[in-house]
């Protein structure tokens, strides 16, 4: 089984019912991702959006360039939450969506990549590492961060927090 990082927009009044109700957050999302899974939207209209095994690159690449929110793993932990496959889920504010967009916005996949290698993840244990040691490019953790920024931007334009966890 594979780790794949998971993200859900939510609106201010879902995000205050989910941090009550994990459950009935879990049952939302999940409604949600079967929805989508059908249509197939485009980052910036859907509500539900997952990047795969770039995850953990992400979070590597994105530390490495001191970037001002964790959207990798969140920021705060959903109370009470069970485990939603790797973990319990965690969350960004509205307010640190809007942030997380902004500083998306000035960054493109490829600069976010530049000067960073497969041996560089590898020898950093980023998950998964037998991609890395078999010296795969970056382009898949590129793309799937360029995914993320008109979603997070969408989310920003819209007042929407985020949930997110590894499934």
């Amino acid at each position: 089984m594979s780790m794949i990082g998971e993200y859900a927009r939510v609106t201010p009044a879902e995000l205050h019912r989910a941090l009550g109700d994990p459950e009935w957050a879990l049952a939302l999302v999940g409604g949600r991702m079967e929805a989508e899974a059908e249509q197939c939207p485009r980052p910036e209209l859907a509500r539900c959006l997952d990047i795969d095994k770039a995850w953990d690159a992400l979070g590597f690449l994105l530390r490495r360039a001191a970037f001002p929110v964790d959207i990798v793993h969140g920021e705060e932990a959903v109370p009470d939450a069970d485990d939603w496959g790797y973990g319990p889920p965690r969350y960004l504010t509205p307010e640190r969506v809007r942030a997380a967009a902004g500083a998306l916005a000035g960054i493109s996949g490829e600069r976010l990549t530049a000067g960073v290698g497969p041996e560089d993840l590898a020898e950093a244990a980023v998950y998964p590492a037998i991609v890395w040691e078999r010296g795969a490019s970056l382009d898949f953790v590129s793309e799937h961060y360029e995914l993320l920024r008109p979603f997070f931007r969408a989310a920003a334009d819209e007042g929407d927090g985020m949930l997110m966890w590894l499934g």
